[in-house]
């Protein structure tokens, strides 16, 4: 009977020994932050904006030739007869359906150059967090962004210099 309660308090001792050792072996990292800091981010940042802003500027140039073109039919509107009116009304939805198509096709195109460019960046930092925390022997690293408390280990200067930035 004394070897059973010898046996299951060592059991116990054992397993609290490791529950804490499992919480040793977490750490965190705020990945925003580290991935703003990164200098290809600040690259891919500023070719995103170019696109956007090549997006914008033709936007901007369909919106303001529907206006023009809108003003006009409007202030011709009385002088011209009911069919002409009819054909400017096609024309201007036809023009309205093409401006939202290309609103929507330009989102669409910078969502996925985004993810074309980012993914590489993000994968380069995911091996640098796997690859530091594997040698600080860490099984668990967090997000500190989705963290309440982040009060362990923060691998962030050590994955920064792993990245040599």
């Amino acid at each position: 009977m004394k070897q059973v309660k010898t046996l299951l308090i060592a059991a116990i001792m054992m397993l609290g020994a490791n529950s804490m050792n499992a919480q040793a072996k977490t750490a965190h990292i705020d990945v925003q932050e580290l991935l703003s800091k990164m200098p290809e981010m600040t690259t891919a940042k500023a070719q995103l904006e170019t696109l956007n802003k090549t997006f914008d500027g033709e936007y901007s140039k369909m919106v303001t030739e529907y206006q023009t073109k809108m003003k006009k039919y409007e202030g011709e509107a009385a002088t011209a007869g009911d069919a002409e009116n009819e054909k400017r009304a096609k024309e201007m939805q036809d023009m309205g359906q093409r401006i939202q198509q290309y609103s929507e096709s330009a989102r669409k195109q910078l969502s996925d150059k985004e993810a074309e460019i980012v993914k590489p960046i993000m994968d380069k930092a995911k091996a640098a967090i796997v690859k530091v925390a594997k040698a600080k022997g860490f099984q668990y690293v967090m997000d500190a962004s989705s963290l309440i408390v982040a009060d362990g280990p923060n691998l962030f200067e050590d994955v920064k210099k792993e990245l040599k930035f």
